[in-house]
């Protein structure tokens, strides 16, 4: 006994895909940056220096006074020749009135003229520096110098730029090239 037999036979879809690429562009736009730096504050104080120099008495030491001075000198040294004169002249007078009757009369007065007459020696000789030492008096006050510094910190400025971000999706489209099917025949 021959039983009946089922044959199936089946067909495959088949299609035909089309697909597009996803496309994604990314950019970032560099970040708009701000930098000032204020200049630093400086400050500077000094003080002067001070050079004092007293020459006085090296000009004294050269002769050269004020002139106040060298009257009331000049004027001492002639009281003090003048009355050196006054006493010279009343002591030869004296020495004239003490052999005025002797016979002695001009011999006494050729002695006179002898002692006022003729070289001196100037005396004592020695060596005189001019100036005399430490005839210059220097004085030195320093000076000073404060320098004072602030400076100032950098001014930064930053704006960050978001990305710019650009996605087109793929896609995917397909069309049936073979629709599928399925046949069952029965055999026998």
């Amino acid at each position: 006994m021959r039983f009946p037999q089922i044959e199936i036979s089946t067909t495959d879809i088949r299609m035909d895909y089309t697909t597009t690429k996803p496309q994604q562009r990314i950019q970032q736009p560099q970040a708009d940056l701000k930098i000032s730096q204020p200049a630093a504050t400086l400050e500077i104080n000094t003080t002067n220096p001070k050079l004092d120099i007293n020459q006085d008495q090296l000009w004294r030491d050269l002769g050269m006074k004020p002139t106040g001075e060298l009257i009331k000198e000049y004027a001492q040294i002639g009281r003090q020749e003048m009355l050196k004169g006054i006493s010279r002249r009343v002591g030869e007078g004296n020495q004239m009135m003490r052999s005025a009757g002797k016979d002695q009369g001009r011999a006494t007065i050729q002695g006179i003229a002898k002692q006022n007459h003729g070289p001196k020696r100037a005396g004592p000789y020695n060596i005189k520096f001019i100036p005399s030492y430490n005839a210059v008096k220097v004085n030195i006050t320093p000076g000073t110098t404060d320098i004072n510094i602030e400076r100032n910190e950098p001014k930064i400025d930053v704006k960050v730029n978001k990305p710019i971000h650009q996605y087109t999706p793929g896609k995917v489209t397909g069309t049936i090239v073979q629709r599928p099917e399925v046949q069952i025949d029965v055999i026998g």
